[in-house]
């Protein structure tokens, strides 16, 4: 439809204004944004998303005393913070222990959901057990719907990259459409990456696009009938917001991973993860309200803009089931569920992900981000205590760690105990995945007494069941 065509001035807001912006822009903004100052530490949020369940004695809760048997084969070291320990995987992350809190204590109680990963993940992106009369959005969607963005040219709510098994699991539930997290694909570390569908669509350059906004503008789209009730005032906002994701440079710029200096870059780490995390960062830095990063290094992969392949590293999440000391693939005889990871402690795993987050809490510590981002190291669960038959470590939910760090989080900081094992918590607090976001939405400021309503006009109380991890705050 071309500016020079004559249309007659009518009301489209019963035949759905967010359609007629969907097929002009490509993207779903048929929703009305409900959005609350936040009076929380943190504007912005980074969730790292390791999936699959990280072993938490071979990482932030190091059991040098447990039988040998079953004991960790990596060293217990210091960190710069006197009596704070870590294993020797974490060595670079050790320097930063300063600004972190580590959460030994979480638990995941709620029957049946140990045992799949899929309903794990989805537990962790929404906070909520799933399984209940409600399909619960993400925390993220949430955070979008209620306290909106400060950078209109940017999704509130993205994933990096969304394309791993359990990304499916990330829902908006019974949200809008358009408060879904935007997904940017692909792999960072790739040469010439980019984010596809950021632009506008073939054969439309920014002038007919601007010509067709501004005939969408003439017209009367129910305004004057409409006064300036919420909704109307959330679609203008909306429709400004679709015209300058499609169109300022800086849009392009956010993602423009290359810009960054090679030294960053490498600092980083080129591969896959490294990029990833690299890229968060440089979203947080350019407003997006809320960050997660679920990377895990794919069989063919690249480091140093070159191909690399990881022989047997089919699904090299860390679902260590088998062989998770291996040096290479945990492909064993006889093995399982745990095959196509590579060993806990080889560069795809915890090598490029020491590496990936030092680097990370470095930088934003530098930059000045941490002051008002909050950022989350998390997983679904923990791993068994106990080493099986397979040599390897099962699912465990009695006890595992997080870590946290900015917006007012204190650093240099413990939380919980656990016993000489790392199964069972020791200490007279544990905490839960409801608790983990309800220090979230606590941190954002978003008023948890105020509910949501389903499009039933169900009521919907955020992290109903959890409270805020006080040491955080």
């Amino acid at each position: 439809m071309s500016s020079g065509i004559h249309l007659p001035r009518r009301n489209f807001v019963g035949i759905g204004l967010g359609g007629m912006l969907a097929a002009l822009t490509g993207i779903d903004l048929n929703a009305s944004a409900e959005r609350a100052a936040g009076t929380g530490k943190a504007k912005q949020v980074l969730v790292l998303f390791e999936q699959g369940g990280v072993s938490q004695m071979d990482t932030w809760d190091p059991k040098p005393d447990a039988p040998v048997e079953h004991r960790s084969p990596f060293k217990t070291i210091k960190t710069n913070v006197d009596g704070i320990y870590f294993t020797e995987l974490l060595t670079q992350t050790a320097r930063h222990a300063d600004k972190l809190t580590i959460v030994r204590c979480m638990t995941q109680p709620t029957p049946g959901i140990g045992n799949s990963h899929p309903k794990g993940s989805q537990y962790i992106f929404s906070g909520e057990a799933p399984g209940g009369p409600v399909e619960m959005p993400d925390i993220g969607c949430v955070v979008a719907h209620r306290a909106g963005t400060d950078a209109l040219y940017l999704p509130s709510n993205i994933l990096l990259p969304g394309t791993s098994e359990q990304a499916p699991t990330s829902q908006v539930g019974f949200l809008p459409p358009g408060y879904a997290v935007f997904k940017t694909g692909g792999s960072p570390a790739a040469p010439n990456w980019k984010v596809p569908n950021l632009g506008l669509a073939a054969g439309i350059d920014e002038r007919r696009f601007k010509d067709r906004r501004d005939l969408l503008s003439s017209l009367d789209v129910g305004y004057v009938n409409a006064g300036r009730s919420k909704d109307v005032e959330a679609m203008r906002a909306l429709m400004g917001q679709a015209a300058d994701m499609l169109t300022n440079p800086l849009t392009r710029k956010a993602f423009d991973i290359a810009s960054e200096p090679a030294a960053v870059r490498e600092r980083y780490g080129t591969g896959h993860r490294g990029q990833c995390y690299l890229l968060a960062r440089k979203l947080i830095e350019s407003g997006v309200r809320y960050v997660t990063v679920d990377a895990r290094e794919p069989q063919n992969s690249y480091r140093d803009g070159k191909p690399v392949h990881y022989d047997g590293g089919n699904n090299m999440n860390w679902d260590h089931h088998d062989a998770i000391y291996a040096t290479g693939n945990t492909n064993i005889k006889g093995g399982g569920a745990g095959a196509g990871r590579f060993g806990i402690q080889t560069w795809p795993m915890m090598g490029s992900t020491d590496q990936a987050f030092s680097a990370l809490i470095e930088d934003m510590h530098q930059r000045g981000l941490l002051a008002e981002t909050l950022v989350c190291f998390v997983t679904e669960f923990g791993r068994t205590p106990h080493i099986n038959e397979r040599q390897g470590r099962d699912h465990w939910t009695h006890s595992f760690s997080f870590a946290f760090a900015g917006a007012g989080v204190p650093g240099g900081q413990v939380v919980g105990s656990t016993d000489r094992d790392g199964g069972y918590i020791t200490s007279s607090t544990a905490y839960t995945i409801e608790d983990y976001a309800a220090t979230i939405y606590e941190k954002l400021g978003i008023d948890r007494s105020k509910p949501i309503a389903t499009p039933t006009g169900r009521p919907i109380y955020l992290a109903a069941k959890g409270k805020p991890i006080v040491e955080l705050f």
